[in-house]
C-alpha cells in the first residue's frame, strides 16, 4: 500500500510541474521503466522521441554508478552546457527510475540516464539486469564516483558486467549484426569504460607520476580476479574539487575524442540501436526469483539463463533466457537421477551412439512399416519392438521366443534424462498398447465386417493362417470336419490335427500325443481321433525325416498359441462395457474420460449425441470436429496416421 501511495504522489507532483520543468521533461524521455518494459512503440517512434533523422549515424553514452552521485548533473553539464535536460533532485530518494533517453545533436550522441546503484527500490534484481542490457548497446560507458577512494564494488560491477556481456549476450547481438547487415559485429566490440572520479580531499589516482592512471586502475582489476575482455578501453577521469563548481573539463574532452574516433565504434542508425535494445528487451525478461539467486557476482548467471528446473535432480537449465522461442529444448550440464514418477529413464540406439548420434527408441506394439492389423497381430506374439530411424527394427521382445536377450545388454543403451516442467512424458515403456490393441480391434472389425462370421472370429482365423506350418490346411477351405463331415457354422472353432494337418470338430479332437515326427517336440498336442489310434502322422512312414517341415513355421505356430489366447481376451474384452475397457487400457497421458465434460479446443459440452474422442498427441477430450485430421504422433509410439486435435495438427506440421 506505501508504494502505490508513493506512486499517486508522484504522478501527482508530475501533473503540477513548472512550464520550465515540463520543457525539461520534454527534451528526455522514459525509455524503459523499472520494470524493464520499453517504453517505446517502434523505430520510427523512436527516433520521433529523441528528434534526429532516420539516416543520420549515431554513437549510445550511458552513465553508471551509486545513487546519489550526480549522474544526471554530471551528464546535463558535460554535454547539455548545464542545462537540466536530465532532472535532478535534492530529495533523499533517487529522482531517476529507469532509464532516460535524450540526443545530443552536437556529438551525434544518443544519452543514456540509468537508476542508480545501492538504492533502496524494489525489484533490485531485474535493475541490475536492466543496466546491463544499457551497457551492452552503448559505445561509451561512464562510472561516475564521488568515493574519496574507488571501492571495490567498482571493479566488481565492471568485471561482471564485462564476463555477462561475453557469456550472455555475445550471440543476441551477433545475430541482430547479421540481420541488419552490419560490416563490423556488434558482439566482438564491447563499449569504451570511463571511470570518472571526484574527491574533495583524497589525491588522484596516479598523482605520484609512479604509474599512468590507467595501468593502476587495470592492476586493482587484476589484483581483485576481474577481467575487462569485453570493453574496447578502460579510461580514468579524475577531478579534485576544493570549491565548487565541478571542472567537467577532462571528462568532456575524452568524451569527444571517443565518439570521433572509428577505431574500435563507427556511427551506425539510431533504428539499429532501437532493434538491439529491443532484441535484449525480448530475451532477457521476466521476473527473478531471488531465493535462487547467489549473490556472488553483480550480474549472476540466474539473471539471464532458463529459470527451468529439472523436475527429478533440481538441476537449473543452461541454456539463456526464454530460448524456447527459437525452438531449443532445455538442458543442463551433469547427470539426472532416475525418478519412478517421472519414468524418465531413455533407450539410446547403440549402433548410433557408437556412430556420434544420440537417437532415441521407444518400445512401440508395432513397427512404423506394418499396416495396423498386422502389427497388432505380430505384438500379440512378437511382443513389442524398437525401431530405429537410421538402423530399422533392432529388437523384437519375444522374437525366439525363448533366450530373447535384454536389450539393455545387446542393441541398446540406458540413459537417465533430465525432466522439465511441461514437455512430454517419457515413452519408457509401451504404455499404449493396449489402447492400440483396443483400436487394432475396431480396426479390425471394420475391416472384416464383409465376413459372415463374428469379427474376432475373423480375427483368429486369418491369424492362424498366417503363421501356420505348410502341412496344415487353410482355414478357408475347411467348411466341414474331416472326421464326421459336420458342417461348420459361423461362430464354430475349427481345430487342426498336428499330425495330419486337416481341421476338425471340438468332438473329433479331443485326444493328444507328441508328435516329434511334424517337429512338435515330445509334448502333447492335439491330433484327430484317426491318428491317435494310428498312433502318428498317416503320411508320415517309418525312417521318414521329420525335418520337413519348416522349423520356424512350427515355431510362429507355438507363438500362435499364445497370440489366440491374447485375442480371445480381446474378443471377450470387447463384450464389456466400452468405459471399463477404455478405462484399462487408457495410456497414462490420457485424461480420463469422467473429467472431461466437454470439449478441449471449442468448449462444446459432450452429450449422447456428442461423443468425446481423445488427441493422441496432447490426451486433451476433443469433439469430432475438432480432431477431424489424422497423424503420425512418433513421439507417443504412434507411427500410422491416428486421431490428433486441430492444435497438435498445426504443432506437428510446423516440425
Amino acid at each position: 500500500m506505501s508504494e502505490m501511495l508513493l506512486k499517486e504522489m508522484e504522478d501527482l507532483s508530475l501533473c503540477h510541474l513548472s512550464k520550465e520543468e515540463q520543457r525539461v521533461r520534454e527534451r528526455s524521455f522514459l525509455l524503459v521503466d523499472e520494470n524493464e518494459t520499453l517504453q517505446v512503440k517502434d523505430e520510427t517512434h523512436f527516433l520521433q522521441m529523441l528528434g534526429c533523422s532516420a539516416g543520420q549515424g549515431v554513437k549510445v553514452l550511458s552513465i553508471f554508478g551509486n545513487t546519489g552521485d550526480g549522474k544526471s548533473h554530471t551528464l546535463n553539464h558535460v554535454l547539455f552546457d548545464g542545462d537540466e535536460v536530465f532532472v535532478t533532485s535534492q530529495s533523499p530518494t533517487s529522482c531517476t527510475i529507469g532509464v532516460w533517453a535524450a540526443y545530443d545533436p552536437h556529438l551525434g550522441l544518443v544519452v543514456l540516464d540509468t537508476e542508480g546503484l545501492l538504492g533502496a527500490s524494489t525489484q533490485q534484481n531485474q535493475r541490475m539486469r536492466l543496466l546491463l542490457k544499457v551497457l551492452a548497446v552503448s559505445d561509451i560507458a561512464v562510472y561516475r564516483t564521488r568515493a574519496e577512494r574507488l571501492h571495490n564494488d567498482l571493479f566488481q560491477f565492471l568485471g561482471s558486467a564485462s564476463f555477462a556481456y561475453l557469456k550472455h549476450f555475445t550471440p543476441q547481438l551477433r545475430a541482430l549484426s547479421t540481420r541488419c547487415g552490419l560490416d563490423v559485429p556488434l558482439s566482438n566490440l564491447g563499449p569504451a569504460v570511463v571511470v570518472f572520479q571526484e574527491t574533495s580531499r583524497t589525491q588522484l589516482l596516479g598523482h605520484e607520476g609512479a604509474a599512468p592512471a590507467d595501468i593502476l586502475l587495470q592492476k586493482r582489476f587484476h589484483d581483485l580476479g576481474q577481467s575487462t575482455e569485453a570493453f574496447s578501453s578502460v579510461q580514468y577521469v579524475g577531478t579534485q574539487t576544493v570549491s565548487p563548481p565541478t571542472n567537467y573539463t577532462q571528462l568532456r574532452t575524452l568524451i569527444t575524442q571517443q565518439v570521433k574516433s572509428t577505431a574500435s565504434r563507427v556511427p551506425r542508425q539510431a533504428a539499429i540501436v532501437f532493434s538491439a535494445l529491443q532484441a535484449l528487451s525480448d530475451r532477457f525478461c521476466g521476473e527473478i526469483s531471488d531465493d535462487k539467486i547467489g549473490f556472488c557476482s553483480f550480474f549472476p548467471d540466474e539473471y539471464f539463463t532458463c529459470p527451468s528446473v529439472c523436475l527429478s535432480c533440481n538441476i537449473r537449465c543452461k541454456n539463456g533466457m526464454n530460448h524456447q522461442k527459437d525452438r531449443v529444448p532445455h538442458m543442463a550440464d551433469g547427470l539426472c537421477q532416475y525418478a519412478h514418477q517421472y519414468s524418465n529413464k531413455v533407450l539410446i540406439c547403440k549402433r548410433c551412439y557408437e556412430g556420434g548420434r544420440e537417437v532415441i527408441v521407444v518400445p512401440k506394439t508395432s513397427a512404423s512399416t506394418d499396416n495396423p492389423w498386422f502389427g497388432l497381430a505380430k505384438f500379440a506374439w512378437s511382443g513389442y519392438v524398437l525401431e530405429c530411424p537410421h538402423c530399422g527394427i533392432i529388437y523384437r521382445s519375444r522374437q525366439y521366443w525363448l533366450g530373447n536377450q535384454d536389450p539393455e545388454t545387446s542393441v541398446v543403451r540406458p540413459e537417465v534424462k533430465h525432466v522439465w516442467q511441461g514437455s512430454e512424458v517419457f515413452q519408457t515403456d509401451h504404455q499404449n498398447a493396449a489402447q492400440r490393441l483396443l483400436d487394432g480391434v475396431n480396426f479390425v472389425i471394420q475391416s472384416v465386417s464383409e465376413y459372415s462370421s463374428g469379427p474376432t472370429k475373423a480375427v483368429t482365423t486369418w491369424l492362424t493362417d498366417q503363421v501356420a506350418p505348410p502341412y496344415w490346411r487353410p482355414n478357408s477351405e475347411i467348411t466341414v470336419c474331416h472326421g464326421c463331415g459336420h458342417e461348420f457354422e459361423e461362430v464354430e472353432r475349427k481345430h487342426h490335427c498336428r499330425a495330419c494337418g486337416e481341421g476338425f470338430c471340438q468332438a473329433c479332437s479331443t485326444h493328444s500325443m507328441p508328435v516329434p515326427e511334424q517337429g512338435w517336440g515330445l509334448s502333447p498336442v492335439r491330433v484327430c481321433d484317426g491318428c491317435h489310434r494310428r498312433g502318428g502322422a498317416a503320411h508320415t512312414m517309418p525312417g521318414e525325416s521329420s525335418q520337413t517341415t519348416e522349423p520356424r513355421a512350427l515355431v510362429a505356430r507355438r507363438v500362435t498359441e499364445v497370440a489366440q489366447s491374447t485375442l480371445d481376451v480381446v474378443s471377450t474384452a470387447v463384450d464389456y462395457p466400452l468405459c471399463f475397457v477404455k478405462g484399462v487400457a487408457r495410456p497414462d497421458y490420457w485424461v480420463p474420460d469422467h473429467e472431461i465434460i466437454q470439449c478441449h479446443q471449442c468448449t462444446k459440452a459432450f452429450t449422447s449425441s456428442v461423443p468425446k474422442h481423445h488427441c493422441r498427441a496432447c490426451g486433451q477430450g476433443v469433439c469430432a470436429s475438432c480432431s477431424a485430421q489424422m497423424r503420425p504422433v512418433p513421439s507417443r509410439g504412434w507411427d500410422h496416421p491416428v486421431r490428433v486435435c486441430n492444435t497438435c495438427v498445426t504443432h506437428l506440421d510446423a516440425h
